[in-house]
């Protein structure tokens, strides 16, 4: 399995060639994260950029309290017509200067993560949003983040996708949400975006899954 610094290595700067390829008009295209624009997602993945760059400096007392799979534990499904995350985004986005900026600012935020996400132990711990996580498992919820975004920015563009690395560990993930396997028939890009519930369960999919269909999506 490869260490959690080395998919970060695939995952940012992959993410980071798909965004800054996209135009202006492209920009305001629809995304595979519902209601939400290249622009929005761009916003969104520079503040989780520079969050990591917060986090990556913000040692913390271990133990951790908190794994690369308990973090997406907390997280639930927005209510019905809930907008409100979307529409902060889009209104922080607008003040940036432009898609332009929000594309050099990720660029430069991400590549920063990984330079001195490389410069820490993976063993200490450093604190995020009220978690305590070693670093390795701080990675692995950066690469997840970075690997279903990036699924999102391409779906209805013609850009390439994450690499299979990245999303075996959206994988691994959310089979430990799961507590088991996902379907054996399901490629990374289907497990990522029927786990986060992108796209939805089919009847076969129900009858392998069981009863534990009724916990998707594992986070979104």
């Amino acid at each position: 399995m490869p260490e959690p610094l080395d998919l970060l290595r695939t995952a940012y700067p992959d993410l980071t060639e798909v965004l800054s390829s996209l135009s202006a008009g492209e920009g305001w295209q629809p995304t595979g994260c519902a209601g939400w624009t290249p622009v929005d997602l761009g916003f969104h993945l520079l503040s989780d950029a520079r969050r990591a760059l917060v986090a990556l400096n913000t040692p913390a007392p271990g133990p951790a309290d908190t794994t690369a799979v308990d973090y997406w534990r907390s997280w639930r499904p927005p209510a019905p017509d809930d907008e409100d995350e979307l529409w902060s985004t889009r209104v922080a986005a607008s003040v940036q200067g432009g898609f332009g900026a929000v594309q050099r600012r990720y660029a430069e935020a991400s590549a920063a993560v990984v330079v001195a996400a490389g410069r820490v132990a993976p063993d200490a711990a450093v604190r995020t949003q009220g978690s305590t996580l070693t670093v390795a498992d701080l990675l692995s919820t950066l690469v997840v983040e970075a690997a279903v975004h990036h699924l999102d920015l391409v779906l209805h563009l013609d850009r390439p996708g994450p690499g299979a690395a990245p999303l075996a560990e959206v994988r691994r993930v959310l089979e430990g949400l799961l507590g088991g396997p996902l379907p054996a028939s399901w490629d990374g890009v289907t497990a990522a975006r029927r786990g986060t519930g992108r796209e939805p369960l089919t009847a076969v999919d129900r009858a392998e899954i069981g009863t534990a269909a009724e916990r998707f999506p594992l986070f979104g």
